[in-house]
């Protein structure tokens, strides 16, 4: 896919281009908005005329956002491993039983009713660790809110299973972070794969070679590999 710099009829065209070389990147905000994605994906477009094509063809793509709960971590845990459509089946079948979902409710839930929602014997556990760990005062999701990306990794992943991809999903989604990547994650590796035009599917370094041309923005390119990927008929993005 061509970047459009030359095409005044293209959606991307010269205008956006200029007005994305101005953008100070250094000034980057701490927390994605309407107006910091638009800008972001100008900058992402004058910068990878592989990205710019996913823009043209697809528009912007969206926030994603998710709220900030208890929740909100139960369900990207629920996603580890498995299709958006299977951990979405199971999420709702967890809110019809035990809305609203609090940590003290969920802990009310036996092993017997989480296995019958869709919870294997992992994720129940790891899904136990984070409420007991909120209950306990050792988790506090709005302190999150004012640490730095390293600073939410390491807390959030002092849990008994959430790991790397789980927190930055959480940072990427949820806290809305300008430069996250989340390693690992299948639907960006098959993406990028195909927009690249890559022979085999990129292991982890590969990719984080490819994401550095996208820094201060690498969770709004993230958001376009999975506009792309979505809007090419699949299912199974985060």
């Amino acid at each position: 896919m061509g970047f459009c710099a030359t095409d005044p009829e293209c959606k991307w065209h010269n205008a956006s281009y200029e007005r994305a070389k101005t953008i100070n990147t250094k000034k980057k905000p701490t927390r994605l908005d309407r107006r910091s994605l638009a800008h972001a994906v100008r900058y992402l477009a004058a910068r990878d005329e592989d990205l710019a094509g996913i823009a043209r063809e697809f528009g912007p793509p969206p926030m994603w956002a998710r709220e900030e709960r208890f929740h909100t971590l139960i369900h990207i845990i629920l996603e580890q491993q498995v299709s958006l459509a299977s951990a979405k089946a199971a999420y709702d079948r967890l809110i019809a039983a035990a809305a609203p979902l609090t940590p003290e409710r969920f802990m009310q839930l036996n092993d017997i009713e989480l296995k019958t929602i869709g919870f294997s014997r992992q994720k129940i556990a790891y899904s136990r660790n984070l409420a007991n760990s909120i209950l306990q005062g050792d988790l506090d999701l709005t302190a999150l809110r004012t640490m730095d990306d390293g600073s939410v990794r390491s807390k959030l992943m002092k849990i008994k299973g959430i790991g790397i991809w789980t927190a930055d999903i959480y940072l990427l989604m949820v806290l809305r972070r300008p430069d996250v990547w989340p390693r690992g994650d299948v639907a960006l590796t098959v993406a990028m794969q195909r927009v690249k035009g890559l022979v085999n599917r990129p292991g982890v370094e590969e990719m984080d070679s490819i994401s550095h041309n996208w820094m201060p923005w690498r969770a709004v390119a993230a958001r376009l590999l999975w506009h792309y990927y979505l809007s090419n008929g699949r299912r199974d993005a985060p």
